[in-house]
């Protein structure tokens, strides 16, 4: 079974704080894989959290406006790779054998927004016995120069060319909540939970939860939205917080 797991931002830094690992959430998801039968058929995206995020604000870059700054540039990316290398280095000392995958060296965005991803690189990698560790990142733009790269843009560029068999969006909530903060258990379309969804608390730069639930109705596997409680019963199989699916049968 081939996973894709993407680790929220906020679940692996202090947001608030900027460029600020929280080490004991870090830890934990990271026991949780190095724990989890999964082994070595895994892909790990990780967000931006206090890293990403707070210099893509400052800049004013997001997923659509892009910036010619090259100390915008340089700030974001390199921020990203710090965090990229915490995550790295906390993988591999559990005994994960993790690499990482910088998505600015290759993906593009044209003039129309598209995004071309290479993925070649994170399939002969997974089939080498690593585990890729991308994360969200900057994206050369034409026209825009640099926009941001989101990490639900990354899974779903991912799961299809890994061919994956589950995906699942570690959070901050135990899933996607409704109007009365009730986790909704499956969501087959955005419109049915539009009107209760909203940014993130935090500065987020990438479309919050309603960005992350539109980008995974378009999966063709089963994606899960989960608190970092439930990751490991995740990886075990199982089926905790909001699943989004579509037509898709688990």
């Amino acid at each position: 079974m081939t996973v894709v797991l993407k680790l929220g931002g906020s679940v692996i830094t202090e947001k608030d704080e900027p460029e600020t690992v929280d080490r004991t959430a870090l830890s934990a998801a990271v026991s949780a894989i190095a724990d989890s039968a999964v082994g070595e058929d895994i892909v790990v995206v990780h967000g931006g959290g206090s890293f990403g995020h707070h210099h893509a604000a400052e800049y004013g870059v997001s997923t659509t406006e892009g910036t010619h700054d090259v100390d915008g540039v340089q700030a974001i990316h390199g921020a990203m790779c710090r965090l990229n290398a915490a995550v790295v280095d906390a993988l591999s000392e559990a005994g994960v054998p993790a690499v990482p995958v910088h998505p600015f060296s290759a993906g593009v965005r044209d003039a129309d927004g598209d995004l071309s991803l290479p993925t070649a690189q994170v399939t002969t990698l997974l089939s080498e016995g690593f585990v890729p560790v991308l994360h969200g990142d900057l994206v050369a733009h034409a026209g825009a120069g640099a926009t941001v790269l989101s990490g639900d843009e990354l899974v779903v560029e991912l799961a299809p060319a890994v061919d994956a068999d589950r995906v699942g969006v570690c959070s901050t909530v135990p899933g996607v909540l409704d109007e009365a903060g009730t986790v909704v258990n499956r969501i087959a379309a955005f419109e049915a939970v539009e009107s209760a969804l909203g940014g993130s608390d935090a500065t987020d730069v990438s479309g919050g939860m309603a960005g992350k639930v539109r980008a995974l109705l378009a999966l063709s596997a089963p994606a899960l939205v989960f608190g970092p409680d439930a990751l490991p019963a995740f990886l075990a199989g199982e089926n905790p917080g909001t699943t989004i699916a579509g037509d898709v049968d688990l």
